[in-house]
């Protein structure tokens, strides 16, 4: 070999240990990532759902008049709270006071004559007894005895109608609550049959709100109750309002209907709420928050160890055998709140990857430890 092949041979040599030496170095640099791990556990977890809705009141009722007449005064204000037999309206009573006082005439008028018929025929009695009078002649007193006694008891009906009749023309207030606009002024005519109220009044509190969940959803809901891995939850109902707010006040479900609507497709749910300032007002669309069933034994998952493929399945990374980092799929369909619930793929006690994942790859040697531990060296802040 030339010298000069000879110089530049140990000089490839000498270039290739220090590279070597170098990897050598950087790898025995490089230390096994940290692994924030939790274990998960089965739970008994609530399973919520958002559906639309709109408030209505609890008691609705249309004043109307039971007689006919003039309207003379209308005594509350409109938008104001009215209470049970608070009178509404003033009808003019003078012709129903005077019926009244008709109708007390012609009683006294029938008193009169049956005190009389009883009288003639008390005296008939003995007479006829001794023949001195014809037995018809009783017969006939009798009967005008029997006759007047019934004509009192129809005058007193009649008297009892009247009475009726006047106290109809002060229209009372159905029920306590807050009571609309009038439809009837001063010197109008109303009429006993008429089709239109003059005012509404309107219970709201509390309210109800009429919640609408689709006939799919709530089959769904169905199968799932009978298949024994959910159980029905408490009937309790939160409210977002138009405006995004949350209502302060939790609700309550009272029914469902029995049927399904057929020009939406849909079934209506009743939950009640206290509304005691009157925030809500009939008609208001709502969305409601509300748990249908619980799932006995369902294992929740932080979102950020939760990834997803490029299939788009989820998967997560475990703590595996001999401290290697594991890729496992899993069913996770929807959250919880601020975490994936996961209904395959799991089982309590296994080691979930959450902190840390962008420094880890699958079978990678890791070294776990739990989740918000502070990390190695005591250096403040999260792992990647």
């Amino acid at each position: 070999m030339k010298a000069g092949s000879e110089w530049k041979y140990a000089a490839l040599l000498a270039a290739t240990v220090v590279l070597s030496s170098c990897g050598k170095k950087d790898d025995q640099k490089r230390p096994t990532p940290e692994a924030g791990y939790i274990v998960v556990k089965a739970e008994s977890v609530a399973l919520p759902v958002e559906l639309p809705g709109r408030t209505s009141a609890f008691e609705t009722s249309e004043v109307r008049p039971q007689i006919t007449g003039l309207i003379k005064s209308r005594l509350f204000t409109e938008g104001s709270i009215v209470r049970a037999g608070e009178t509404l309206y003033q009808i003019d009573p003078r012709l129903y006071r005077a019926a009244l006082n008709q109708a007390n005439a012609n009683l006294a008028n029938a008193e009169a004559n049956r005190e009389a018929t009883a009288t003639r025929a008390q005296r008939l009695e003995p007479l006829a007894k001794i023949e001195a009078v014809s037995q018809q002649d009783y017969t006939d007193a009798r009967a005008a005895a029997r006759q007047a006694s019934a004509t009192v008891e129809q005058n007193r009906a009649n008297l009892e109608t009247a009475r009726i009749n006047l106290d109809f023309t002060k229209v009372p207030a159905p029920i306590t609550g807050r009571v609309g606009r009038s439809l009837f002024t001063t010197g109008a005519l109303v009429t006993a049959n008429q089709a239109e109220p003059l005012t509404t009044i309107q219970r709201l509190d509390p309210i109800f709100v009429d919640i609408q969940q689709s006939a799919s959803e709530y089959l769904a809901l169905r199968r799932a109750l009978t298949g024994g891995g959910v159980i029905p939850s408490a009937a309790t109902v939160k409210l977002k309002l138009e405006d995004g707010s949350d209502y302060p006040a939790t609700g309550r479900l009272e029914f469902t209907e029995a049927m399904v609507d057929p020009t939406t497709g849909t079934v209506t749910l009743r939950a009640r709420f206290a509304n005691p300032t009157g925030l809500l007002l009939p008609g208001m669309y709502v969305r409601a928050a509300l748990s249908q069933a619980t799932a006995k034994s369902a294992i929740l998952v932080p979102q950020q160890g939760v990834a997803r493929d490029a299939k788009g399945d989820a998967t997560v990374m475990l703590v595996g055998p001999d401290n290697k980092a594991v890729q496992q799929k899993v069913t996770a369909e929807r959250t919880i709140g601020d975490k994936w619930l996961v209904t395959d793929g799991l089982k309590p006690g296994d080691k979930v990857i959450v902190e840390g994942l962008g420094k880890i790859r699958q079978k990678q040697d890791i070294k776990p430890v739990p989740a918000g531990s502070p990390p190695a060296g005591g250096k403040e802040g999260k792992r990647g």
